[in-house]
């Protein structure tokens, strides 16, 4: 089988820079890295008294690693109201948590170099865990300010809806 049946001239892999992260039906502004998606099923193993001294082993529980994203920082309040809905500092007692909306499903864009959609997946019942507002400050330093949050999930799956498109050629690209 050809690893990229709609354009069978393609040998390389597609780039890990071009994306774009929606959530709310609006995409998030400045988004610049986001962490890989990781699964891990635990392995339960049994034998029976009779059985010789080797295991047998079957899958267990699924578990989903955090994902973690990073942007610079903006007028854009989206990662700073989300996190709030998580915990609001200074709300009243029994207030500090939205429970009814502080999850969001996601959803992940990724591009080829031609700026197509090629693949994209859905990410479930996401909440922060962590956020940081503002990196560290150093008056010497030449970098962009990049704040961060890490949201925990509970799966996410490729959105099989989305197809490879052919990808334009030069000539196709002139006209």
């Amino acid at each position: 089988m050809a690893i990229f049946p709609a354009n069978p001239k393609r040998l390389d892999p597609y780039k890990g820079f071009k994306f774009r992260l929606k959530w709310d039906g609006q995409y998030v502004a400045a988004i610049s890295k986001v962490s890989s998606f990781k699964r891990t099923t635990e392995v339960v193993e049994h034998r029976s008294g009779g059985d010789p001294s080797t295991a047998h082993k079957s899958p267990g529980r699924n578990k989903y690693e955090a994902i973690t994203m990073e942007r610079g920082l903006t007028q854009d309040l989206a990662f700073h109201d989300w996190a709030g809905l998580v915990w609001n500092y200074g709300a009243a007692l029994g207030s500090e948590v939205s429970l009814a909306n502080f999850r969001k499903d996601i959803y992940l864009e990724f591009y080829n170099e031609a700026g197509q959609l090629v693949i994209a997946y859905k990410i479930y019942r996401c909440w922060v865990s962590e956020y940081q507002a503002l990196p560290d400050l150093d008056a010497n330093a030449n970098a962009i300010a990049i704040e961060h949050i890490k949201l925990e999930n509970e799966g996410w799956e490729r959105d099989t809806g989305v197809t490879e498109p052919t990808e334009p050629t030069l000539s196709s690209v002139a006209t």
